[in-house]
């Protein structure tokens, strides 16, 4: 049984080692007779350094890597080509003066590689010199491979030194522009999409191939590549779990599928799908490995916690590209892969976007950090208690003791986090009650309006609505919401048992009231 390969994203080390590796050189072969330029924006840990890795070797011709492979017997492998490649997890960005000598050794033991001498006074002047004698030593087209091309740019989004090294990542990409005559060819991998970086204005329209439907599988696995190439992991977790292959792999599925960047092709996260094949275990792998703290902290300043939790409806402008200083929380959650593409129609010729989380892996983490973002997350003992009290209060109608429970989760939620403004404790009420188990739906629309959120429990479907007041009574806020349920039918979409659920906060004090209707 070949390794995985877990420990690196080295083209060459996976094949010379004799590891696992999922042929995508059919894609990359039309990559790279269909084009020149290009751009490719994908989450992290989802393969892009083994795609670059990949190109890399391909096109300094090193033949005996690819035997077996689809490209091994379509390339012409007496071509080759000096490679630029720049991978920016390997250069220090903390500040621009680092981030300026750290790219400048960077270039000079690229540039010692082929036993190149160079003296510039700049990154940027190390940059071109380097492309015009590369190509002047080898006769040959220069390929520059830039791997994680905006990591100097989120890595200080919210920094004062944010527009510097903006300023600095421009002219050093714009010398892509101006050694045009001598690149064969560029492909830069990222998260975002920033405009504004000369690289999408000025590089010769560079293709973003993110949302092309033929590069939709370029990275991650599909469902017939996982099922063809891990058929002994496969196999050997089965029988550990104790489960059938089939139920294993709806399990698999439902825990690490999901994403797909053409609204059909279903793409499993490599990162977690082969950590959960060596484990054997069922867990959130990718989301554990770092959660940028600026995404929750948006996240929590702009109380913006639905659009994590409910699909949106978006058009193509979300993905044209991002300003850096002033990025959208629906597009920093789609390009970081918090969120996905779920569904694709054309509305009047134009397409819409429905997005929504991935998998269970994103959805349950997601909450998580909400949860903390929110309050303090309590244990899981806790939440199991808490969840079966709650599902008994809601189905024996028991206002009293469903107020006591909601006492005990704001009691959770420190003080300096309150924010007095009821979309504040909608977002709160959802993101508990998600935690809790319930499957939430928010803001369900009928002709009247939408309420705040719905869910089933069995044989009963909850209707609930939420209001704030930092000085009306609790008494008072609850006839309010009852009687806007009862105003806007909220309720006359579903049939057999439905409960109404009130749900008031007067500052910090909550209350709820119940009634139960019988929808025939």
């Amino acid at each position: 049984m070949k390794q995985l390969g877990l420990d690196t994203q080295s083209f060459e080390k996976l094949r010379s080692r004799q590891c696992l590796y999922v042929d995508k050189t059919e894609v990359i072969h039309r990559m790279i007779t269909g084009g020149r330029i290009y751009f490719l924006s994908r989450p992290r840990r989802f393969g892009k350094s083994l795609l670059v890795s990949t190109l890399e070797a391909l096109f300094m011709g090193k033949k005996d890597l690819f035997e077996g492979l689809y490209i091994y017997d379509k390339w012409d492998w007496s071509q080759q080509y000096p490679v630029i490649k720049i991978d920016w997890t390997g250069i220090n960005h903390s500040t621009p003066e680092k981030m300026e000598e750290s790219l400048v050794l960077y270039l000079k033991k690229l540039a010692e590689n082929y036993q190149i001498v160079l003296e510039a006074k700049s990154v940027v002047d190390y940059f071109r010199d380097l492309i015009e004698a590369l190509h002047k030593k080898t006769g040959r087209d220069v390929v520059i491979l830039i791997d994680e091309y905006d990591k100097p740019i989120t890595a200080h989004l919210g920094d004062s030194c944010l527009e510097t090294i903006k300023t600095n990542v421009h002219d050093f990409y714009q010398v892509m522009k101006s050694s045009d005559e001598y690149l064969q060819f560029v492909l830069l991998t990222g998260v975002s999409k920033f405009s504004g970086l000369s690289i999408f204005s000025a590089l010769n329209n560079p293709q973003d191939i993110t949302l092309d439907r033929e590069y939709a599988a370029i990275c991650g696995y599909t469902q017939e590549e996982l099922e063809s190439n891990f058929t002994e992991y496969i196999d050997r977790a089965a029988e550990y779990l104790e489960m059938t292959g089939e139920s294993l792999l709806e399990q698999i599925r439902y825990w690490y599928n999901g994403y797909t960047w053409d609204g059909k092709t279903a793409i499993y996260n490599p990162f977690s799908t082969m950590n959960f094949l060596k484990k054997q275990e069922f867990d959130n792998y990718w989301f554990s490995t770092g959660t940028p703290a600026f995404l929750m902290n948006i996240i929590q300043s702009r109380n913006c916690a639905d659009i994590a939790l409910n699909p949106v409806v978006v058009d193509g402008k979300i993905f044209a590209g991002y300003d850096p200083a002033n990025i959208g929380e629906v597009s920093l959650l789609f390009q970081t892969g918090y969120l996905t593409i779920k569904k694709m129609e054309l509305i009047n010729g134009r397409a819409q976007y429905t997005l929504g989380v991935p998998n269970s892996e994103v959805d349950e983490s997601l909450l998580t950090y909400l949860v903390q973002a929110y309050g303090k997350y309590p244990d899981d003992r806790h939440i199991d208690e808490l969840r079966k009290t709650m599902q008994q209060k809601i189905t024996d109608c028991d206002e009293a003791g469903f107020a006591r429970s909601l006492e005990t989760m704001i009691a959770t939620v420190p003080s300096e986090l309150h924010i007095p403004c009821e979309h504040y404790y909608h977002s709160l009420m959802l993101i508990w009650m998600r935690l809790l188990g319930f499957r939430v739906r928010a803001e369900e629309s009928n002709n009247l309006g939408r309420s705040d959120a719905v869910w089933e429990q069995p044989g009963l479907t909850v209707v609930a609505e939420v209001k704030y007041h930092a000085e009306k009574k609790i008494d008072t806020l609850l006839d309010e919401v009852l009687e806007q349920i009862y105003d806007r039918r909220y309720y006359n979409k579903y049939t057999g048992k439905v409960l109404l659920l009130g749900i008031a906060f007067s500052g910090k004090q909550p209350g709820c009231r119940m009634e139960k209707l019988n929808m025939s």
